[in-house]
């Protein structure tokens, strides 16, 4: 056999949506299948590029570059060797080389760039592809100038609420304290999204990095990442950076030899989508039952523990080393408006390419979901578009050319949130995905404010009653003014935002509730 200098690199994804399909077993059998034709080989367990209709998604280092074959199964593995497929030969599964797939060569990938490339936890590649240069140059800063170039960068945060990051994090500076935090809000349970878990199996130094970034800006010396208990994998790879980097300078008392200090734990939440929200993700790591709190104080300035504390989404924090290294012009020339950077679409639900898109602010809907997810699944016409997680509105046709923007998508009574995007063919009932938004809520609710806890019960039967043609014209004014008030009354986004799905539905698709384009009660029973 030929000696491991001579051993053919061949790339397997250890994200967890390839684990899903077999990738594990599929370089179990790449491995068996090179000992047994007696071929070095060198499996790299690399993070997924995000065409997730191709895992398990192999990538051959040929004479020509990394050659990708995908789907690939066990049963697919003897016959690519047979085919040649470590010289990069023709398959039925090989897709060429890697970096010139459309999906992956049309995306201008910022926070995503070292994801798929290498093995998630070699710190000496992380560092070979730009690690640590964000924090290296941070370290030379005053906290004041590291929070203007966040600032002038124009990243808003990814977990929904688009707030100013350097505003933020200027407020926890600028609050004297004996301790401040980092909190890193990784409890991502929105319906179709992953990019915050594909961040943190595929790049987690780049989190650690930016939590470090941010701990340096604002006098925080102590971090925790709250990750969400379905995500294992998440929290083990998580876990072994954090060791790594302690052992390599990189966290703890003297960063790189800087004199200054920052360390780092995970914490695993017990699956409460409530605890997204920021305040009941504090009262969560403070060991009590995830309520939401009242506002103000606020958490920049009185937060975990009741001391000044960043809280900021996985993206967020990610997307913070790129603006340190390259500069808050850079990052702010990709976008538009208010918009600045980048963001990863995550397409989901009944698309025939789903996957993970990271585009500048501006692209379109029509464009993410033909030109890179490839229409329906089921061949079917796509009808209606929920973009944002659960709470997000779900778009007719004629919306899917605003372009993807913050301040757009508030424009038209819907939301970019953290990037998630749904998609379903002309089958849908929308009047039951509307009423599925209420029974979401009335299970998710954290019980503390009346609008929340009772409305979206009582929308729940009042949605019944509507598809039951029961009194239905009374009943669609009843859920109207049902949703104006947990609109304006709730105390926090899961309540307020319940009534954007159910909204858009009744706005858009009518018919589905047996009413006309008119929103008058039709005849249709």
């Amino acid at each position: 056999m030929n000696n491991m200098a001579d051993a053919i690199k061949i790339f397997v994804p250890i994200d967890a949506a390839a684990i899903a399909v077999g990738a594990n077993e599929v370089a179990l059998a790449i491995e068996q299948e090179a000992a047994q034709r007696g071929v070095a080989v060198q499996i790299v367990r690399n993070g997924s590029r995000g065409l997730l209709w191709l895992e398990t998604l192999v990538e051959v280092l040929a004479p020509q570059g990394r050659i990708a074959y995908g789907p690939v199964q066990v049963e697919d593995v003897a016959g690519l060797f047979e085919a040649g497929w470590l010289q990069g030969a023709a398959h039925a599964l090989c897709h060429g080389l890697t970096d010139e797939i459309p999906y992956l060569k049309k995306q201008q990938r910022l926070t995503f760039a070292r994801i798929g490339i290498t093995d998630p936890l070699d710190l000496v590649e992380y560092q070979a592809l730009g690690g640590f240069e964000g924090l290296k140059k941070a370290l030379a800063m005053p906290p004041e100038a590291i929070v203007e170039e966040v600032t002038q960068s124009g990243l808003r945060g990814r977990g929904g609420a688009a707030f100013p990051t350097g505003v933020k994090w200027k407020t926890v500076l600028n609050t004297p304290a004996d301790q401040k935090y980092i909190v890193c809000n990784a409890d991502e349970g929105d319906s179709g999204t992953f990019s915050d878990r594909m961040v943190m199996e595929g790049d987690p130094y780049c989190l650690i990095e930016g939590m470090t970034i941010a701990g340096l800006a604002t006098g925080a010396d102590y971090g925790y990442i709250y990750v969400r208990s379905e995500y294992p994998h998440a929290v083990a790879a998580l876990n072994n950076a954090i060791s790594n980097a302690h052992a390599a300078g990189w966290l703890g008392r003297n960063i790189n030899g800087s004199g200054r200090e920052f360390n780092l734990e995970v914490r695993v939440g017990a699956g409460a989508y409530i605890c997204g929200e920021e305040t009941s993700l504090l009262e969560s790591l403070e060991g009590k039952r995830g309520q939401v709190r009242a506002k103000p104080p606020l958490p920049a300035i009185t937060g975990l523990f009741g001391k000044p504390t960043v809280i900021n989404n996985v993206i967020s924090l990610a997307s913070v080393p790129i603006v340190l290294a390259k500069g808050a012009a850079f990052y702010r020339d990709y976008g538009m408006g208010r918009s600045k950077g980048t963001l990863p679409f995550q397409l989901a639900g009944n698309i025939k390419h789903g996957g993970l898109v990271e585009l500048a602010f501006g692209v379109t809907l029509r464009e993410l979901l033909y030109d890179f997810g490839g229409g329906s699944a089921s061949g079917r016409p796509l009808r209606a578009i929920q973009v944002g997680g659960p709470l997000g509105a779900y778009l007719p046709e004629s919306q899917w050319d605003v372009p993807l923007d913050y301040e757009a998508y508030v424009g038209i009574s819907a939301m970019v949130g953290h990037g998630g995007i749904v998609a379903f063919d002309d089958t849908v009932d929308m009047a039951r995905m509307a009423q599925y938004a209420m029974e979401f809520c009335a299970i998710e609710s954290c019980g503390k404010c009346t609008p929340c806890r009772i409305g979206s019960t009582r929308g729940t039967e009042v949605i019944d009653k509507i598809r039951n043609n029961d009194h239905r014209e009374q009943q669609v004014h009843l859920l109207r003014d049902l949703c104006d008030t947990m609109l304006g009354g709730s105390l926090c986004a899961l309540g307020g935002m319940t009534p954007y799905p159910v909204l858009s539905a009744l706005d858009h698709f009518p018919e589905d509730f047996g009413m006309p384009k008119s929103g008058q009660p039709s005849t249709r029973v």
